[in-house]
């Protein structure tokens, strides 16, 4: 029996993953969701635990992180999902209550300052996992101008802040090698049938049982026990944008991550 915490949990991919790994019977699940209906729907198909925060706002995830701390002790896989896409007809550039470029507060910012939040209760169920659900759409920041005020796109941003993710992740597993939590990434599957997709005007590519054999393997297969610091796309390894594996590139993003999150929330 594991406790796992899925984020964006009550739509799309996370209800879907939350939804199977229910079936089994034998995990205790926290599921994370900003609609109170469409959670209420999910914890009645799943019997889970359900956690309403809106993630564009830090004190939101920090008071998440807070919230299941309260109620659980330990952490045995947390499965970073929740995000923004970006729609057929763009967007315009939306700040979040903390004034940053809505899509890097939600896709990056909230998943590195949740992880860490919760890195107490992944240590205390060591071997433990951290799954960021990132995506084949990469683009690497304009460290110049990284909240996008010029020359916005919606898919820009998606794609800067799903690279952002997935080398911070790299650089975590790094940080965390040895401790007993891996940290790994993946792309799940193409524009599958998820609101999100459907909003992007892409047709459907793979199907949302493809995302989720993709996204459970890195939750529970016993093969990838102890597997740190890599990124996926689909069920395989893969390679991700090759500012991921530059270590300059990292460390113009960690300062950066920095400014945005002061320390005293980064604390490990």
């Amino acid at each position: 029996m594991a406790t796992i915490l899925i984020t964006g949990a009550s739509d799309g991919l996370g209800r879907a993953l939350a939804e199977d790994l229910a079936a089994d019977g034998r995990h205790t699940l926290l599921l994370h969701g900003r609609d109170p209906g469409r959670l209420a729907e999910v914890a009645a198909a799943t019997g889970a635990e359900t956690y309403r925060a809106d993630l564009s706002s830090l004190a939101e995830v920090r008071r998440l992180a807070a919230d299941v701390a309260a109620t659980h002790d330990r952490l045995d896989v947390l499965v970073n999902n929740a995000g923004v896409g970006f729609h057929a007809t763009g967007t315009k550039r939306l700040t979040s209550p903390d004034g940053h470029e809505l899509r890097l507060a939600v896709n990056y910012l909230a998943p590195v300052l949740l992880t860490r939040e919760l890195l107490p209760l992944l240590r205390r169920a060591r071997p433990s996992r951290v799954v960021n659900v990132a995506s084949v759409g990469q683009q690497p920041i304009d460290f110049d101008d990284p909240q996008l005020t010029h020359a916005y796109t919606d898919v820009a941003a998606y794609c800067r802040s799903k690279l952002a993710l997935i080398s911070h992740g790299l650089d975590l597993a790094e940080e965390l090698s040895g401790s007993g939590i891996t940290v790994n990434s993946l792309h799940p599957a193409s524009y599958m049938p998820t609101t999100m997709s459907h909003a992007s005007g892409m047709d459907v590519v793979d199907s949302l049982e493809q995302g989720v054999a993709a996204t459970r393997r890195l939750v529970d297969a016993p093969d990838l026990a102890g597997i740190t610091g890599r990124y996926f796309d689909g069920e395989k390894e893969g390679r991700a944008a090759s500012e991921a594996y530059d270590p300059a590139y990292r460390k113009q993003l960690a300062a950066l991550t920095e400014s945005l999150l002061p320390s005293r929330h980064l604390r490990s």
